[in-house]
């Protein structure tokens, strides 16, 4: 989505999706932080109909958990980030949104309940909690579509999540969408609350989020900062209670710009590699649930 190899071949015509092909891994914690964005060509690229294999790291289903087992590289340092990442959903959900007026964007909020497991070898770190799996598809580069848009995705009591989306697409208009997601898989359409400004980030970026009226929004921690992408921990009220919320805004007038392309390789790097050296879960005689997602 934000490769800036993939833009680049773009420009020169056709590009094949699969010759631009990564897995990102960002780290947060009292640690530090670690980010992994290692882009690889068609050559490292191997799948099944269960199984995603990319470089040294593999995706798979095994039963009804997703499992991510990561061999990667973290940027700019080179810092190992190795291990495995196990997310269970608590239930599917069915629905898809288009974004765009032409439906040429669609989001699907696949697992917007789930539980996961992270158990990493480098950096030696283990915990477990609530987490959250969804899908954007697109028929075309996100920037000609789209201006800005603002996302959060907010733990709300009981197990449910709720989801805020808010873009401002190429023609002026606007789409606003606010979704509780029960931990069963139902959902419900809420009154988007009124708009509420964050401080923008250090590199200029806007920000703007959604809360309850008379309800105040505070910033709690800045994981990324990018020049045209924020992704932040914020607090503010949402049916009633106060909810925490993992928050992104993206500029993608920013993104465009040269300058910036010019810097995104320094975060998402570009590498060879052998196809299908990434681990393959174990068969057993009954073999292995296939998952359609």
């Amino acid at each position: 989505m934000f490769s800036p190899w993939y833009a680049r071949a773009r420009r020169r015509g056709a590009a094949d999706p699969e010759d631009h092909c990564a897995l990102n891994v960002a780290l947060y914690g009292a640690g530090g932080k670690r980010w992994a964005f290692t882009e690889r060509c068609r050559a490292a690229v191997a799948r099944e109909a269960d199984w995603f294999g990319l470089g040294p790291s593999a995706v798979a289903w095994e039963g009804g958990t997703l499992v991510a087992r990561i061999a990667e590289r973290s940027a700019p340092f080179a810092l190992p980030l190795r291990g495995a990442v196990r997310l269970r959903p608590d239930a599917w959900c069915e629905e898809s949104f288009a974004l765009d007026a032409a439906g040429a964007h669609v989001w699907r909020p696949l697992a917007p309940c789930a539980h996961i497991e992270v158990a990493l070898e480098r950096p030696a770190l283990r915990w477990s909690g609530r987490a959250y799996l969804d899908s954007n598809a697109g028929d075309e580069p996100l920037e000609d579509a789209f201006a800005r848009w603002h996302w959060s995705r907010s733990a709300l009591q009981g197990g449910a999540t709720a989801v805020l989306y808010d873009a401002v697409r190429r023609d002026g208009s606007t789409f606003a969408l606010a979704r509780r997601f029960a931990p069963d898989g139902t959902a419900r359409s809420l009154e988007p609350p009124p708009v509420a400004a964050l401080p923008p980030t250090r590199w200029g970026v806007t920000r703007l989020t959604r809360s309850e009226a008379g309800a105040p929004v505070r910033s709690l921690q800045a994981l990324e900062d990018a020049p045209f992408y924020a992704r932040s921990l914020v607090s503010g009220r949402l049916l009633g209670e106060t909810a925490t919320a993992v928050h992104e805004s993206l500029c993608l007038d920013r993104f465009r710009r040269a300058w910036v392309q010019a810097l995104l390789p320094f975060r998402a790097p570009r590498r060879a590699g052998i196809a299908g050296t990434g681990p393959r879960p174990a068969r057993d005689g009954g073999g292995r649930e296939e998952v359609s997602i």
